[in-house]
């Protein structure tokens, strides 16, 4: 390969980590007993790394009285909280695979992913934002065959497994037959197009990227760690959980669903360090009218990940929120979850405008979508990543297994990126997400960058909608600013000032909110069928 073709990979140091979670956790236990291991303020619980080791151990030794055996599947839905994470060390302590549910699914959903998992204990929280936990259990119940046992966090069941006797010799035997590369974690795909796909993980994979997150982080025992985003992802339990563990750090669990203002009372409290959201958490916490109310002074780092991170929030986020070292991650939950990512050394200007470069172990190419070869550096085409981090596969879908991976062990993303000469990466969109108008390829991420320089606009998201002249023609979806006031033809012009033609939308619809997954991620398709049906479009 030469210099200028778009390959490259992340450096060989720190060494990976050749170890279980288990083993992971009781080394960081040994080493950092009092330091805090775990604060979750709303359910007044503070733990210390001893104490935590302790209560991972109690459940564990209760998930194998209740005959949990190694490689058995072990469901969690319940949003964040202690009790998650005590479910996440002990699960992986036995060798158990943890399937992680996404609290916001409904009946329909958690069926599919109990049934195609074949999870044999549930836990699951009671209620969240107004959905009656029990009842949908109980709903699936007959269409889970292999579901045995369903525990309600709280109840007596509940307490039964985290008051076992510990029978520490029974839990080092299981412990001593277990792998890093074995299967630990399951994580359902969105499943936009189709049904959802189990991303098959090994304590190898979300382990070493825990904790060499963490290290790009500069994390140590002194650091910790507001964890808003949800847990059942990995941004939450590998980028956070992991990361802190990992380096003896502590996690914060602010509330159990997203609130700017928890948030941000949390990281006051507890002195956070480092804080981690999406673009529109962060916004929504600069936005917050009590936001100069909170000391956010002991902030140093973070991470900012999960879809397009705008250069105005990023530029705020570092100066207002006193974030000096603040880091963006790319990735996908098929890979650990993080691939690429800017170095705390990295200047302001690689900071906001790039995804960073190759994290350690990891290679990184951009190839054209259609004939698979690698492309110059500069070029947009398809980011392919391999290394450990690469999952095991999708559980029990061998084929679209080997639709995602190839032979030579690249992971297709599905997100069309660029590599500059200094290796880092820029991601232009998602291959589905081009638009082509008149056989012109528009990047939205180009044009919604451009759009947010805007004073007037708080968030802006660009889709392409049917044209029968065109093919496609640019629609934005326009958030502004409290006070402010723009017109449609005010976006369209201030476009035709800096952009060529074919990039200035057609179409602006002003919108309170954009429809986004519990992670935050905006869901584009459901933009584009929104538009059409407002627009009135057709799809012919």
């Amino acid at each position: 390969m030469g210099p200028d073709v778009a390959q490259a990979g992340g450096p060989l140091a720190p060494s990976l980590l050749e170890e279980t979670i288990g083993e992971n956790l009781r080394r960081t236990a040994a080493r950092w007993p009092g330091r805090p291991a775990l604060a979750s303020p709303g359910q007044g619980i503070r733990w210390s790394y001893r104490e935590f080791d302790e209560q991972v151990d109690r459940l564990a030794c209760g998930l194998l009285a209740a005959g949990i055996a190694k490689g058995e599947r072990v469901g969690i839905w319940a949003p964040n909280c202690a009790e998650w994470t005590l479910v996440q060390y002990a699960s992986a302590r036995i060798g158990a695979i943890l399937v992680n549910l996404n609290p916001a699914y409904r009946a329909h959903e958690l069926a599919y992913a109990l049934r195609q998992s074949g999870t044999t204990l549930l836990v699951a929280a009671t209620e969240f934002k107004g959905g009656d936990y029990r009842s949908t259990v109980a709903e699936v119940r007959d269409e889970c065959p292999r579901l045995q046992s369903a525990v309600f966090l709280g109840d007596r069941e509940w307490d039964s497994l985290t008051d076992a006797e510990t029978d520490l010799d029974l839990l080092d035997e299981r412990a001593g037959a277990l792998s890093s590369e074995d299967p630990i974690d399951i994580q359902y795909t969105s499943g936009t197009t189709g049904a959802p796909k189990g991303a098959t993980l090994s304590h190898r994979n979300i382990l070493n990227n825990g904790f060499l997150v963490g290290e790009l982080l500069g994390y140590s025992e002194e650091d910790s760690i507001c964890i808003p985003v949800p847990f059942y992802h990995c941004f939450g339990m590998v980028m956070g959980n992991l990361a802190a563990t990992s380096h003896g750090a502590c996690t914060v669990i602010p509330a159990p669903g997203f609130d700017p203002e928890a948030t941000l009372a949390a990281v006051d409290a507890e002195g956070c360090t480092s804080l981690y959201g999406v673009p529109t958490m962060f916004i929504a916490e600069l936005e917050h009218p009590r936001f100069a109310e909170f000391d956010l002074a002991g902030l140093r780092t973070g991470v900012m990940a999960g879809s397009p991170c705008p250069i105005e929030v990023m530029r705020r986020v570092v100066s207002e929120m006193h974030m000096p070292e603040v880091s963006i991650c790319y990735g996908m939950t098929e890979t650990s979850p993080v691939s690429t990512q800017t170095r705390r050394d990295d200047d302001l200007e690689v900071r906001v405008s790039t995804v960073g470069r190759p994290v350690p172990h990891v290679e990184v190419k951009i190839v054209d979508p259609e004939s698979g070869r690698t492309v110059e550096r500069g070029r947009p085409g398809e980011l392919c990543t391999r290394g450990y981090s690469v999952m095991l596969g999708y559980w029990d879908e061998p084929e679209l297994t080997a639709e995602a991976i190839d032979g030579e062990g690249w992971m297709h993303t599905g997100d069309l990126a660029t590599m500059e000469a200094d290796d880092n990466c820029r991601i232009v969109g998602r291959i589905k997400d081009m638009v082509i108008r008149g056989g012109e390829n528009v990047y939205p991420r180009e044009v919604e960058e451009f759009l947010y320089a805007h004073p007037a606009i708080a968030d802006v998201q660009i889709v392409g909608v049917p044209d029968p002249r065109y093919g496609e023609e640019l629609c934005a979806w326009v958030l502004v600013r409290d006070g402010a006031s723009l017109t449609e033809e005010e976006v369209r012009e201030h476009c035709r000032r800096q952009l060529a033609h074919f990039k200035v939308p057609r179409y602006v619809l002003f919108v309170e909110e954009f429809p986004m997954t519990v992670t935050g991620k905006v869901q584009k398709f459901r933009m584009r069928e929104q538009s059409v049906d407002a627009l009135g479009l057709t799809t012919e």
